[in-house]
């Protein structure tokens, strides 16, 4: 094992490790890992690190932002199932859309602004219907993107019978930082589905919860979570540029 871990570089060696922990969460829970998506967010990471973990065999990449989406995209293979996990304005959908075509989810639509925005570009660029998660602010902070629980049914309903370019798919969070309260986040947004399930006329298992990064997926997964977002437990703490002193 030491051997294929040096030959295949340390982020192909942890990315072995998060999908076994991810299978022992999922047994534990009495669910199977197939049914569970991890998405490697390489966001601040060179594409020769990313290209380490698709040659490990994965293919769900994340990304937060647009522009390093755009630039990395066209340098990996078109197999990925590319992921926009970040905060994202209206007038870089289009830039992201046509950049990267094989974008498979945006998991941070918050508002309908936004999702009428993708709506009008996914039609005009041509593309199949993009897939979309709600994100949701369960921890009711402010510094936080995310439409507030009590909204949640209805940002649902626009995207499911408003926007027909889009298809929704289910809600994402992000938990606490400092992890405090991070169970009750996860319930705040099972409850959420729960609601919107309801609302929409669809089974539970039709509605994804994106939910758990690289501190708490296991957690997430135990309560409920099909969407584990892992970052530096797959390839180590994030590589941000010094500012230049002037």
């Amino acid at each position: 094992m030491a051997n294929s871990a040096a030959i295949d570089g340390v982020a192909a060696a942890a990315l072995r490790s998060v999908m076994q922990r991810v299978q022992l969460a999922a047994q534990k829970s009495g669910r199977v890992a197939h049914e569970i998506r991890v998405v490697a967010v390489s966001k601040t990471k060179p594409v020769s690190v990313l290209r380490q973990v698709y040659d490990a065999g994965h293919r769900c990449f994340g990304e937060n932002y647009v522009q390093e989406l755009v630039e990395k995209a066209p340098q990996l293979p078109e197999d990925i199932e590319w992921h926009f996990i970040g905060n994202l304005q209206s007038n870089k959908v289009k830039p992201l859309l046509t950049g990267v075509p094989n974008l498979a989810m945006v998991e941070s639509v918050d508002d309908e602004k936004i999702a009428n925005r993708l709506d009008t570009v996914v039609a005009s660029i041509g593309r199949k219907p993009l897939k979309v998660l709600l994100q949701v602010n369960t921890s009711g902070e402010e510094s936080k993107s995310g439409v507030e629980p009590s909204g949640c049914v209805e940002l649902a309903k626009h995207v499911s019978l408003g926007c027909p370019n889009l298809e929704f798919c289910g809600l994402m969070t992000i938990g606490m930082l400092d992890y405090t309260s991070t169970p009750e986040n996860f319930k705040t947004l099972a409850n959420c589905r729960t609601e919107v399930c309801k609302a929409l006329g669809i089974p539970e298992e039709q509605c994804e919860l994106s939910m758990g990064m690289s501190a708490d997926f296991e957690l997430a997964i135990e309560l409920g979570s099909t969407n584990v977002r892992i970052g530096s437990t797959i390839f180590g703490a994030r590589e941000y540029p010094k500012k230049q002193s002037n």
